[in-house]
């Protein structure tokens, strides 16, 4: 059977599969994005919290993901839980970098100015430095998301969704007629995924970022 005729007869189960690849990681990026831009705008002011944010978030990257999927059976069983609490882990490190670096990269002057419209602390925040900060934090998760749209592959080990599936049954059927169009095929619907989230945040950031910062 060709790899054509191999997708073909299974387009329904690489259609299944992607939905749930991206559904994993894209509520894995959603809950890295929240506590990433948080925890960024708390600590970007305070050396000793950011460095040590940074590298606690640095840390988890060091975990290998085989390892971190199983140590997190224990406690949240099969299936997306353990994929999406593993995935939002790895997923912090460079949305919390990139949202330090956007915020401390906004020209002082500006929110000196916004301080002295009488904007507070707050309204300065939401209204001028996010803003301003934006088009680096959306690097940030759009490099978190790459990232994590590959890792997911391997929670397929725990029974979590996605295309890792299809690549570990070609990994067990090694030395059969099938073996590589499973794994190519697994392999190609992650490609495909990738391609299409970065469009998406292609436009997601012309859409969101005032001209005047692009």
């Amino acid at each position: 059977m060709s790899f054509l005729e191999f997708l073909i007869k299974r387009a329904d189960d690489m259609l299944e599969m992607g939905i749930g690849h991206a559904a994993v990681v894209g509520i894995s990026v959603l809950l890295a994005t929240v506590l990433g831009v948080a925890l960024g705008v708390l600590t970007h002011r305070n050396e000793r919290a950011r460095d040590f944010t940074l590298a606690v978030s640095g840390a988890m990257l060091t975990i290998p993901s085989f390892a971190l999927f199983i140590l997190l059976l224990g406690p949240l069983g099969l299936g997306a839980k353990p994929v999406i609490v593993a995935l939002t882990m790895y997923g912090l490190m460079p949305i919390i970098r990139n949202t330090v670096a956007g915020l401390n990269g906004v020209d002082p002057a500006v929110t000196e100015s916004a301080r002295g419209m009488g904007l507070t602390r707050m309204q300065r925040l939401l209204r001028v430095e996010l803003p301003l900060a934006w088009p680096v934090i959306i690097t940030g998760v759009r490099v978190t998301t790459l990232s994590l749209l590959g890792i997911a592959a391997i929670g397929s080990i725990v029974n979590g969704p996605g295309f890792g599936n299809f690549i570990f049954t070609g990994l067990a059927r090694v030395g059969t007629p099938v073996a590589i169009n499973f794994v190519l095929a697994g392999a190609l619907g992650v490609v495909i995924l990738a391609i299409l989230s970065d469009v998406l945040f292609h436009i997601v950031r012309r859409l969101t970022t005032s001209k005047g910062i692009r």
